[in-house]
Parts: C-alpha cells; sequence; structure tokens
C-alpha cells in the first residue's frame, strides 16, 4: 500500500495510531513538534516507523493523503491551516481505530464531568460479566494500539470532545452522554454551542439498533437533545422523575430498566459514594444491561468497585484528619460535585492554570462546607477575588508539599483536606496525575 499517513503528535494515541498503520501496510511518518518520550521512539523505531520530533516537515506533510491528528492540536495551529487548505482528510485516533475494529463492538462515553469514573465503572461491570473486552480511549491506552496488538469482540472507549471533532464513520453501539458543562471554550471560539454539538457527535452515526443513554436532569444536554438527528434508542437517567425506559432513582433505591431486564438496587451498596456518582452508576448500569448482562453480575459489579487514582481517592487519615486526592477536578464543575460529596468540614486545595473559570458556581458548597482555602499555583489573585468575602482564611502556597503542610496546620480533628484544584496542571506541574501524586507523596510525609 502506498498510500502515505501522517501522524501529527507522538503521544499514546499518535503512537498508537503509527503502530496500527504499520501493521495494516500504509507507509507512515510520525511528526511531533515537541520532543518525543524515549519509550515512544523505542516503540517507533523497532517498528520501522520514520519519526521528526521539535520541528515538522511541512513539505512531506502537506503531499500526504491522510492526517491522523492528536487530540491536543487545536485547528488554529498554523500547520493545520495550511492541511484544512489543500483538503487533505484528517481524522482522529479513534476514527482510525475503528476503521479496522471489524465486527467488535463499542460503548462510548463522553461528558463534561464523569467520563473517567462511569467508562472504568463500566468496564469493571463487563469485565466481571465475562465480556472480552478492552478498556481504551482518552483513559490512557490507545484504541488503536489495542486493536493492533490485541484485538478484542468489546471495546469500552472513553472520547474526549477533541477526538469527536475528527470522527467520520465512528459508530458506537452504546453511547453514553453524562453531561454538557462548560469547558475547554478556548478550543471551539469561545461558543459554547460549538462545544455542545461536537458532544452530541457521538450518536452521528448511530441507527436504530444503537443505544444512547443519557441524563435527563442535565439541563443543556435536554436543551438541546432535539436539534441533532438522533436515530438510535433514547436512555434516559434521573433522579427527579420516575422513567419507563432508563433508570431512576427515588427514595435511595435504583430502577434499570431497559426492556431486556430490569432490576432495582439501593443506593447504600454502591461502592461510590456521593450523588454524581449515583448518576455515573445509573448510566453504567444501563449500558451494561443493554449489552446483556444478568442483573446479578451487574449489582455484584456495582457493589465491588474501586474509585480511581486522583478522583475523590482517599489517600491517608493523619491525627483524625483525612486526605483525599481530587486532583482529575480539571474544572469548576468537577470540583462542585466533589465538594457536595463531602461531609466533614473542608479544607479546599485549589488552583493552577484557570481556564477561564467562574468560581460562583461554588459559593454555596464553600459557604456550607469550607473552613479555608489554600491556593496551589503560580497566580492566585482570581481565586482570592472570587472567595475573600465567603472564606476568611486563604492561603498561598507554590508546591504539593507547601499546600499539604498548610492545609495540615488549618486542619482540627475530624476535618478532611480536599484536593480538588478546578484549574489544569501546567504551571506546577507535567499534569494532572503529577500534581495528584506529589501530593500523595506529601500527605505521607508528615
Amino acid at each position: 500500500m502506498n498510500e502515505s499517513i501522517i501522524i501529527l503528535g507522538a503521544g499514546e494515541s499518535g503512537v498508537g495510531a503509527a503502530l496500527l498503520a504499520k501493521k495494516k501496510g500504509y507507509d507512515c511518518f510520525v511528526s511531533d513538534g515537541g520532543k518525543l518520550k524515549d519509550i515512544h521512539k523505542q516503540e517507533l523505531d523497532a517498528a520501522g516507523i520514520e519519526w521528526e520530533e521539535g520541528k515538522h516537515d511541512e513539505d512531506r506533510i502537506l503531499k500526504s493523503s491522510l492526517v491522523i491528528k492528536s487530540p491536543g492540536i487545536p485547528e488554529k495551529n498554523e500547520l493545520m491551516k495550511k492541511i484544512r487548505a489543500k483538503g487533505i482528510e484528517v481524522i482522529s485516533e479513534i476514527e482510525w481505530a475503528y476503521r479496522f475494529a471489524g465486527d467488535s463492538k463499542i460503548i462510548a462515553i463522553t461528558g463534561s464531568n464523569g467520563k473517567t469514573t462511569t467508562t472504568s465503572l463500566i468496564y469493571h461491570i463487563c469485565h466481571n460479566g465475562g465480556l472480552d473486552c478492552a478498556l481504551v480511549g482518552n483513559i490512557g491506552y490507545s484504541f488503536a494500539r489495542q486493536v493492533a496488538e490485541e484485538p478484542k469482540p468489546w471495546y469500552v472507549v472513553e472520547v474526549s470532545s477533541f477526538q469527536l471533532d475528527d470522527i467520520r464513520y465512528f459508530k458506537p453501539n452504546v453511547a453514553v452522554l453524562t453531561n454538557i458543562t462548560e469547558d475547554h471554550l478556548d478550543r471551539y471560539d469561545y461558543k459554547f454551542e460549538n462545544y455542545i454539538a461536537s458532544k452530541f457527535r457521538i450518536t452521528m452515526n448511530q441507527d436504530k439498533n444503537d443505544y444512547f443513554i443519557y441524563c435527563a436532569d442535565d439541563e443543556v444536554t435536554m436543551k438541546y437533545i432535539n436539534k441533532f438527528s438522533i436515530l438510535s434508542n433514547p436512555l434516559p437517567f434521573s433522579m427527579r422523575k420516575e422513567l419507563l425506559q432508563g433508570a431512576f432513582i427515588k427514595d435511595q433505591e435504583m430502577t434499570v430498566n431497559t426492556g431486556e431486564e430490569k432490576f432495582d438496587m439501593s443506593v447504600f451498596d454502591f461502592a461510590l459514594r456521593g450523588k454524581h456518582n449515583q448518576y455515573n452508576t445509573m448510566a453504567a448500569g444501563i449500558a451494561a444491561s443493554v449489552v446483556g448482562l444478568r442483573k446479578e453480575k451487574i449489582k455484584d459489579a456495582i457493589q465491588t468497585f474501586e474509585s480511581l487514582e486522583h478522583r475523590m481517592e482517599k489517600v491517608a487519615t493523619v491525627r483524625g484528619v483525612e486526605f483525599i486526592n481530587d486532583s482529575k477536578a480539571t474544572n469548576v464543575n468537577s470540583t462542585w460535585y466533589a465538594l457536595e460529596s463531602m461531609d466533614k468540614p473542608t479544607i479546599l486545595i485549589l488552583g493552577g492554570v484557570d481556564k477561564g473559570n467562574d468560581y460562583s458556581v461554588l459559593d454555596e458548597l464553600v459557604k456550607e462546607k469550607v473552613k479555608a482555602i489554600v491556593c496551589m499555583g503560580v497566580d492566585n489573585r482570581k481565586i482570592h477575588e472570587a472567595f475573600q468575602n465567603i472564606v476568611t482564611v486563604i492561603v498561598n502556597t507554590s508546591s504539593a508539599a507547601e499546600a499539604v503542610h498548610s492545609a495540615f496546620q488549618l486542619a482540627e480533628k475530624g476535618d478532611a483536606v480536599l484536593l480538588s484544584p478546578a484549574c489544569a496542571s501546567f504551571d506546577l506541574f507535567k499534569n494532572y496525575e503529577d500534581r495528584g501524586r506529589q501530593f500523595k507523596e506529601a500527605v505521607k510525609s508528615l
């Protein structure tokens, strides 16, 4: 095959796309404007795939017939503008993987909040229920790599809006949309509608044999749902009303009814705590039901699921003070959900790279639950301005260790220290995982 494929960006998804292209006999070239990790260089070399770092060979790129673009590259990038102007087809790695997934079935999950937890819970239920499945996508393991190295009959795929922007044929058998709140607006010309349309692309190729699971209590989803032509079977979930199809919670009891399977379960048996996790559990329960798993298996897996690293992760209790790592909360809504589930007086660690945050949505919960705020970022002015009239103690720190020490000194026995930054991590850390790990190390050395 002489078709020349360019892969822009050599992170996990780019390398996975390259390995799949090579396996299928394509001539491919990987180009990254930044530095490649050593492990990725070794993998590409071992597979005999050409690559470059720190630059882009524009002549070569603009002669290609297909570009597979990393989700991190924005459309306003100069090279992307030239690629678009030449009319070269641009797709995402999940689209590329889908084209070689054959008859495999796909459960795809997107949403502004809760998608990683929901994806992991669905995978846990499916895996425990005996499905031969893989957990892939935005959650950290490339979908294309999985298809290249160990194809499975089932894939549970976490999908970001950036990945959905560049799909053409990607068609999940089961699509889950957890919710839509303002996020990443810098990538969508600061138009919320563009971001909303991006999320609904998860349904665009579905037909009457597929399922669309969504939150009937999410105002944005419900306001826009009829603006898109959705042909799949709707399965909503709600805490506000009883539903004939889908799932609802009433009087602390979850009912799931998909037509195929119906079961009830007490929310007190859920492994995951907090109202937001009750929504995530309803979505997962519906998804597991429509793929044919038995209710006993589903209920058992919901009870045994362990929460994720960096997502409301209990780290330790030191002299009666509980430390919780929610480093994955990179936007205000995630922090809202975290605070909403807190049942102890809380010292809140906030801060990082602000993505145009409106902190006022946190006002009520901060008033009710937060004793002090510890800022952990290079520029903390916005946090001070937002909360100076609500919280009497707000301190600045410039590292995870300093933030943990300050919070511990402000806390009393019976309190909790919650790292839920509401911001991206790139000012002081490599990513949210690095931030979470440094927080945990600092707690353990107290």
